[in-house]
């Protein structure tokens, strides 16, 4: 339970920091809010790669080393696009960094789910 609440709690701090990005008043461009399509796909290849996968005890498989290289590619994205769009001035640095912020600690967030909920085999979504 300790855990469940540190969870949200960093969560809500995370998506705190992207809001405080775009609707700031210096700021005022909703553009960042996009990110937020990065945060709800990091996880689908992990979900696919558990589906998927086989159950050995195997260190490695191809299925889990495909889903961690596109989740990878997903997180990176997520970091790029705050800093392109302010290299073409759709945004402040300010934003961005503000945005830079709330995405490290989403995806940390994202990575301590993973790490509390999803090692055990006794974890089920009907909990």
């Amino acid at each position: 339970m300790p855990a469940l609440v540190a969870l949200s709690f960093s969560g809500a701090i995370g998506l705190t920091f992207l809001m405080l990005g775009c609707a700031l008043e210096y700021y005022g461009v909703y553009w960042p809010l996009f990110v937020l399509i990065f945060y709800i796909i990091c996880p689908i290849p992990h979900f696919i790669a558990k589906r998927v996968g086989d159950d050995s005890d195997a260190a490695s498989s191809a299925c889990r080393e495909l889903a961690y290289f596109f989740t990878t590619g997903i997180v990176v994205s997520a970091f790029g696009f705050p800093i392109i769009l302010a290299r073409v001035e759709a945004i402040k640095w300010g934003a961005c960094g503000l945005v830079l912020a709330g995405n490290a600690v989403i995806f940390l967030t994202v990575l301590g789910f993973f790490l509390v909920f999803g090692r055990g085999d006794d974890f089920s979504w009907e909990q």
